[in-house]
């Protein structure tokens, strides 16, 4: 079976389709997060796959990123739709809200984060991490649901699966950071390096910590609690955006690995 789009289910997330048919995906890098699930969504094929596996039983640090991006891949996937749950940092970004990131900061570590090993030596570019094609569709797509969203916004992605200290939430706040999150990175720099668009859809399920004095401290229970309860938003945009999906791939990302090898 094959698959032009793909999407990453978050937490809370965990199915995306009525009928569909699951298939087993063996990968160079070991397994994905679970099996890919397969279904019909207006024109399209889609191929959907829950980063943390169906019973949430991957935290963010031991996701096989590699494995999930280039099972993708395998199935003909050449744009990925990557909802998340995540925090905001800046009091006007609030819970429901979503931002359409446009920039990441990397604050993980150790984490396996390319393909290319050797002997070739590649160098992607991230200047523009996510598709500009797909942001936009995005960005339209909110705007005729009447989903409240942001069109930019720099997401920071700290290792987890602990939340920030205070201190370090402040300083992401200071920076001028808008959204965080533990997820986002690998993922969207190995799909760059196979070629395939990539977009964000971050939904705001708390406000972080380094809000001194004006929130109360994240739980896991409240992140949940939240997702769930705008799954049936977060569905809805993927879907009209897979609707109006166009055929042709207009933006850079086809091209990522043209000037790339050293």
């Amino acid at each position: 079976m094959k698959a032009k789009i793909g999407v990453f289910g978050g937490s809370g997330f965990y199915s995306l389709f009525d009928e569909y048919e699951e298939i087993k995906v063996d990968t160079p890098y070991g397994p994905p997060s679970d099996k890919v699930a397969i279904g019909r969504i207006g024109k399209y094929d889609v191929a959907f796959l829950p980063r943390h596996g169906r019973d949430h039983s991957l935290p963010p640090h031991r996701i096989n990123y590699r494995a999930n991006i280039w099972a993708f891949h395998h199935l003909g996937v050449e744009r990925i739709i990557a909802p998340c749950a995540a925090g905001s940092l800046q009091p006007h970004i609030k819970p429901g809200d979503f931002v359409i990131c446009d920039q990441f900061v990397d604050r993980t570590r150790g984490r396996i984060d390319t393909f290319y090993d050797g002997p070739t030596t590649i160098h992607i570019s991230t200047a523009d991490p996510y598709c500009p094609q797909l942001r936009q569709l995005a960005i339209e797509c909110a705007q005729k649901l009447g989903i409240p969203y942001h069109p930019t916004g720099t997401v920071v992605v700290i290792q987890g699966p602990r939340f920030s200290t205070k201190a370090e939430s402040k300083w992401f706040t200071q920076m001028g950071w808008e959204v965080i999150n533990m997820t986002q990175y690998p993922e969207v720099t190995l799909a760059r390096e196979l070629a395939i668009c990539y977009v964000n859809i971050s939904l705001i399920t708390d406000w972080d910590v380094g809000l001194v004095g004006q929130v109360e401290p994240v739980s896991a229970e409240e992140v949940t609690r939240v997702f769930k309860e705008n799954n049936e938003k977060v569905k809805k945009l993927i879907y009209t955006m897979i609707e109006n999906m166009p055929e042709e791939r207009t933006c850079p990302c086809k091209d990522a690995l043209k000037g790339a090898v050293v």
